[in-house]
C-alpha cells in the first residue's frame, strides 16, 4: 500500500508536535514542497558534474584559438576521452546515463504507484549518491577504461529515474488544481537551482582534481536523502487531513481532523469508501490513452532534447567558443553556464503563472517554444561578440527553453494524472508522470549524443538541430491549443 501510518515517518514519532492538531494542513503542504524541492535539486546537482568536467576530460582547445587565458595543466585531457573522437566518447557517456534513465522512468512510475513513495525515493537518492561518488573515484584509481565509466553511468541513471515520478506524485497528493501552474512552476525551479548548485560546487572543486566534482555532489544527495527519510509524509490522509482534491485547502478544522483520525464522522466513511473505489493503480497502456498524455509526452521528447543538450554541453561550448576573441577557463565556463539555469528558474515560474492566468497550458507552452527559436539563433550569432551579449542571450534562451519544459513536467503532468476522465485517481499520477517525463528523457538521451557527433562539424549544425527540435515540439501541441482556443471563445 502506498498509504503510510504516522509511525512510518520517523520525525512524527520523534516530534509529536508536528502532528495535527498542533500543525495545520498549510504547514505540512509547505514542508512537503520544501523537502521535495531539496530532494530533486540534489538529484540535478549530482547530474551536473559530467557537463562541468567535459572540458577537462575531452579534447583540448583548438590550436587556432586567437587567445587563451588561464589554461591549466589538465588541458591534456583524460583517456579515453581526449583523443580525436573524444567528443563522441563523451556523447556516448551521456547516452548511457540518459537511456538508462529514460527506460527506468517507465518502471519507476509503475512501481511508485504501488509502494511507499518515501522509501522508494530514499532508495533512489542513496543509489544515485553512491554511483556518482564511484564515478569520481575513477580519478584516484587512475581508471582509463571506457566500460567502467559507461557501466557506472548506466546504473546511476537507473537510480536517478526514481526521483521524478516520486516527487511529483507526492506533491500532487498534497496540492489541488487551483494555481497549480504557478505553485509548481516555483517548485519546479529545483531543476535549475540544482543545476546551479551542481555547477558551482563541481566548478569550485575542479582545481583539486575532477574526481571531487563527483564526490561532493554525491555526498550532498545522500545527506538530503536522510532528510527525506526522516521528514517526508507522502499523503495528507495519513495525517488525518481530507485530500485537497481540486482545491488547495490552506486551513483545517481541528475537530474535523480529530473526527477523521477516530473515524467517528459519517463524512469520513464516505471519503474512505470513495478512496477505496478509486485507489487502484492505473495500467501503463491505460495511462497512455488518457486525453492529452501522448501529445504532451512527444512534445517533451523534443523540449527535453534541447534542455538536456544545454545541460550536458553548454559549459563545453562556452569553454571552446571565444567570447570577444578570448577563451575562458574551465572553472569560469562552468560558472557562466549557470546563467542559462537562472533564466530557466524565472521562465518556469512565468510559464506557470501565465498558464494559470489564461487557463491554457498548451497555448502557453507553444508561445514559449516558438519564441525560443529566434532566441537560440541570436545566441549563436551574437553571443560571441561580448560577455554582456553572451550573458543576456544565454539568460533569454534559458528563460524560453525551460519555461515549457518546466510546465509540462509539473503542472501538466499533475493535471493529466488527476483528470476527470480518470475519476481523479491520484494513484495514476506517478504512472502518467513517468510516461511524460520518460518519453521526454528518450529525447534527453538523444540530444547530448547527437551534439557530441554533430559538434565535430561545427556548432552551427548543433544549433540547427536544437531549433528544429523546438519546432517539432510546438507542432505536437497545436491540436490541443486549438481546443483550448475554441473553449475560450465558447466561454467554457
Amino acid at each position: 500500500m502506498q498509504s503510510e501510518s504516522l509511525s512510518q515517518t520517523p520525525a512524527l514519532t520523534l516530534f509529536p508536535g508536528l502532528k495535527p492538531p498542533h500543525k495545520t494542513l498549510l504547514f505540512h503542504q509547505i514542508c512537503v514542497l520544501v523537502i521535495t524541492f531539496l530532494a530533486y535539486a540534489s538529484f540535478h546537482a549530482s547530474r551536473k558534474p559530467p557537463s562541468i568536467v567535459k572540458s577537462v576530460l575531452g579534447p583540448t582547445v583548438p590550436s587556432n584559438a586567437t587567445q587563451v587565458s588561464n589554461l591549466s595543466s589538465y588541458d591534456t585531457g583524460w583517456p579515453p576521452f581526449n583523443g580525436t573522437e573524444g567528443t563522441h566518447r563523451l556523447g556516448e557517456l551521456d547516452l548511457a546515463f540518459l537511456t538508462s534513465y529514460s527506460i527506468g522512468m517507465y518502471f519507476a512510475g509503475h512501481v511508485g504507484d504501488r509502494i511507499d513513495l518515501r522509501l522508494f525515493l530514499v532508495f533512489g537518492m542513496m543509489g544515485s549518491g553512491f554511483f556518482t561518488i564511484l564515478f569520481g573515484l575513477g580519478y584516484w584509481l587512475d581508471v582509463h577504461v571506457l566500460g567502467f565509466f559507461v557501466g557506472v553511468q548506466i546504473v546511476c541513471g537507473a537510480f536517478q529515474s526514481i526521483g521524478w515520478p516520486c516527487v511529483v506524485a507526492v506533491v500532487g497528493n498534497w496540492l489541488g488544481e487551483s494555481k497549480r501552474g504557478l505553485i509548481m512552476g516555483v517548485w519546479n525551479s529545483h531543476t535549475s537551482v540544482g543545476n546551479i548548485i551542481g555547477s558551482v560546487v563541481a566548478s569550485g572543486v575542479l582545481e583539486f582534481g575532477w574526481g571531487w566534482s563527483f564526490v561532493v555532489p554525491g555526498l550532498l544527495i545522500i545527506l538530503v536523502g536522510i532528510l527525506v527519510f526522516l521528514f517526508l509524509v507522502v499523503n495528507p490522509e495519513s495525517l488525518g487531513f481530507v485530500h485537497p482534491g481540486m482545491d488547495i485547502e490552506m486551513s483545517v478544522d481541528t475537530k474535523n481532523v480529530e473526527n477523521l483520525q477516530k473515524g467517528e464522522s459519517e463524512e469520513t466513511k464516505l471519503i474512505e469508501s470513495d478512496n477505496s473505489d478509486s485507489s487502484s493503480a492505473i495500467g501503463f497502456l491505460e495511462a497512455w490513452k488518457l486525453p492529452g498524455v501522448a501529445p504532451f509526452a512527444f512534445c517533451l521528447f523534443f523540449s527535453k532534447l534541447v534542455a538536456y543538450t544545454f545541460l550536458y554541453w553548454l559549459p563545453y561550448y562556452i569553454k571552446h567558443t571565444a567570447v570577444a576573441g578570448v577563451h575562458i577557463s574551465h572553472k569560469t565556463a562552468g560558472l557562466l553556464s549557470t546563467i542559462f539555469d537562472i533564466g530557466g528558474v524565472l521562465g518556469g515560474i512565468t510559464a506557470g503563472f501565465i498558464s494559470d492566468l489564461i487557463e491554457a497550458r498548451a497555448i502557453t507552452s507553444i508561445l514559449f517554444l516558438f519564441l525560443s527559436i529566434p532566441a537560440l539563433a541570436l545566441y549563436r550569432i551574437f553571443g560571441s561578440l561580448s560577455m554582456l551579449m553572451n550573458i543576456s542571450l544565454m539568460f533569454l534562451s534559458g528563460f524560453l527553453v525551460n519555461g515549457p519544459y518546466s510546465l509540462i513536467t509539473t503542472a501538466v503532468a499533475a493535471d493529466l494524472g488527476t483528470q476527470s476522465s480518470n475519476d481523479r485517481n491520484s494513484r495514476a499520477l506517478a504512472t502518467v508522470t513517468a510516461i511524460i517525463d520518460g518519453t521526454g528523457s528518450v529525447g534527453a538521451a538523444l540530444g547530448p549524443l547527437l551534439a557530441g557527433y554533430i559538434s565535430t562539424r561545427g556548432w552551427n549544425s548543433v544549433f540547427f538541430m536544437l531549433i528544429l527540435s523546438i519546432f517539432f515540439a510546438g507542432l505536437f501541441l497545436i491540436r490541443i491549443a486549438r481546443t483550448e482556443i475554441r473553449e475560450k471563445l465558447s466561454g467554457k
